[in-house]
């Protein structure tokens, strides 16, 4: 008759490598290893301890509880032979969590080739599996792929079927991140291999890629069934990711039908689980979106300052890197943040090729190339955003990923349209193919294509802007016509009304006399004529004088253009004449001013020609 520690301690062995009840064989090992300190027998502390930490690397999340485990694990190993196989094992698992937890792997290595040395199987499995932890992060695959093939070698010899499944598991999650298209191949052999004998730990990972594949099918029902249901799983099997990565990939549902600012209650829970891995950053970057959709700038601006020490910084890449950099370029986007955009965009390129995804393959956004050509956008470089997005949208078509292809396609448009402007064909085109696949597909595409020409006047010139496109343009008369037009889109407003300065479109149609710098164009200069009133007396009491002294300058200048518009004694100077003498007149005057605005920026100039019409009676129309 097996004795009672031996007998805890094969039951914990078998739930945790046989049955993959990580909750159970918890409970099995935290047992055996009291009754075998209470009996001084190291062999049995030792397989206590090793069995405490579990098939992955840190499954203890809390403080408390991985201090305990490494407490017990080392305590175990300083009461064997130094030698001992048992001993060779604990250094593995206590190497493989200090490396996971600061970012490396070269200890892990170092003896996953003692192990190799010493012709141990069971030891060389168990490093090859825990160093496959340490080299999730993108730019590893190569490596991470010899790893899993050595695991599926090593398997045969240590008679144990739990290395052969974990094997196969990490080949799948490698082909998957390197964007293999042989990776649902070797799902298929590891479904084959699981067969009808339940391992509750590898099926949990298995359901999770299953929910990312129905995502990127663009099967967002299913995919939130199975999430779920996903969930349930891994909370049975006592796998502490489940909270997490549920959270995940209901944001990523959410993200793809525009829902995503729904989510900042749970994300707000998620950033402060204690059950999060410590070197998982994505929560703040997954909140930093959710807040930015839905308005809270502030919110938003506060996760982004947690992440520039962080994924932003120096630290390693990890296997959620890109899939906070992602959330990173979306968010810079929403503020309109082009730093911090082109900070990303940097740390990014190098990673072009690859998928965005989190291991172990829950979630997938797509091609990299798409986070770079938002970034471009954002930066206002639209060339850049153009040749990156083309990639993107073909890279996403060979995943199979039909919701980014839509997203990709949807921002070709945008960045065709930003360079060539919104009548572009090949804007239009994108546009309209990214619009009918997402209706298709039931998600949400926004229209981010700036259909409207705006202007305002900066000091002695006019910011004119299309989108992230910028002109500033000198002062001229037709500058103030063209302001009042941009103003009232869609309105025809008479030559004559533009001529005297009051563009109002229900006046009658016949007026011979009329205030200039009524209207839009002028209350644009009065309003910033007392938001500089507010600023210099500000600046003069903060002792600011240089600053002060620039922006009186500036007062000056609206001062002088104001009184321009009046005649003797301050009254309004009137327009009289035919309707043809301001017909003429304010045609001329438009149409130099949009030359100038042309050469500013030759696509606004494009978009004004074809949008602003001029004659007895004037428009803008962008439709």
């Amino acid at each position: 008759m097996i004795e009672t520690l031996e007998w805890t301690l094969l039951d914990g062995e078998h739930a945790l490598l046989v049955k993959g009840d990580m909750r159970r064989a918890r409970e099995r090992f935290d047992y055996a290893y009291a009754e075998a300190a209470q009996r001084g027998e190291p062999d049995a502390l030792a397989r206590a301890a090793l069995g405490l930490g579990g098939m992955w690397v840190h499954e203890h999340r809390t403080a408390a509880a991985a201090a305990r485990v490494r407490v017990r694990q080392r305590e175990a190993l300083s009461r064997l032979d130094a030698d001992s196989p048992l001993a060779l094992r604990l250094r593995i698992r206590l190497a493989a969590e200090d490396d996971y937890r600061t970012g490396g792997h070269e200890a892990i290595m170092a003896l996953a080739a003692e192990a190799r040395a010493a012709d141990d199987p069971v030891a060389l499995a168990e490093a090859l599996s825990l160093a496959h932890h340490c080299v999730l992060g993108p730019g590893d695959g190569a490596r991470r792929m010899e790893l899993a093939r050595e695991l599926i070698g090593v398997a045969s010899r240590t008679g144990r079927r739990s290395d052969l499944l974990i094997g196969l598991l990490w080949r799948t999650v490698d082909l998957l991140l390197e964007a293999d298209p042989h990776a649902e191949r070797a799902l298929g052999e590891l479904r084959t291999a699981l067969g009808g004998e339940g391992q509750q730990a590898i099926e949990f990972v298995v359901g999770a890629i299953e929910v990312m594949l129905s995502m990127r099918g663009g099967r967002f029902e299913q995919a939130e069934e199975r999430a779920a249901a996903c969930y349930e799983r891994g909370m049975a099997a006592g796998d502490h990711d489940a909270p997490g990565w549920y959270v995940r990939q209901l944001a990523a549902i959410r993200w793809y039908q525009g829902r995503i600012g729904e989510l900042v209650p749970l994300l707000s829970d998620l950033v402060n689980s204690p059950m999060l891995a410590a070197v998982d950053d994505s929560p703040y970057a997954g909140l930093a979106v959710a807040a930015a959709t839905a308005g809270d700038r502030r919110l938003a601006e506060g996760m982004l300052a947690r992440l520039r020490g962080g994924v932003l910084g120096d630290r390693p890449r990890t296997s959620t890197w890109l899939l906070s950099m992602y959330a990173i370029v979306e968010a810079a986007d929403l503020l309109g943040d082009a730093e911090l955009a082109a900070r990303a965009a940097a740390l990014l390129a190098p990673y072009a090729g690859l998928p965005v995804m989190t291991s172990p393959g829950i979630v997938c956004l797509g091609s990299v190339r798409h986070s770079l050509g938002v970034a471009a956008i954002v930066m206002g470089e639209p060339d850049a955003a153009v040749a990156h997005l083309r990639g993107a949208v073909h890279e996403n078509l060979a995943l199979g990923h039909w919701p980014a292809v839509a997203l990709s396609r949807s921002r070709l448009g945008q960045a065709l349209a930003l360079r060539d402007g919104p009548r572009d064909e090949g804007a239009r085109g994108q546009l309209a193919l990214a619009a009918q696949e997402a209706e298709a597909l039931g998600m949400h595409v926004p229209n981010r294509v700036a259909e409207r020409v705006t202007c305002r006047p900066e000091g002695p010139q006019w910011r004119v802007e299309l989108g992230a496109r910028t002109a500033l343009v000198d002062h001229c008369v037709g500058m103030l016509h063209l302001a009042a037009l941009l103003a009232n889109p869609g309105r025809e407003i008479p030559a004559a009304d533009l001529a005297a300065g009051s563009p109002d479109p229900a006046a009658p149609a016949r007026m011979s006399a009329q205030r200039m710098l009524d209207g839009p164009a002028g209350r644009a200069y009065r309003n910033r004529l007392a938001q500089l009133d507010a600023e210099i007396a500000e600046l003069e009491a903060g002792q600011r004088r240089q600053k002060a002294r620039e922006r009186r300058a500036e007062r000056d200048w609206l001062v002088a253009e104001l009184a321009s518009a009046a005649g003797l004694g301050g009254r309004p100077r009137t327009f009289a004449g035919s309707e043809e003498r301001a017909r003429t007149a304010v045609g001329k005057a438009i149409r130099r001013a949009v030359d100038r605005v042309a050469t500013a920026d030759p696509v606004i100039g494009e978009e004004l020609r074809a949008t602003v019409r001029t004659g007895l009676r004037c428009s803008y129309d962008p439709g």
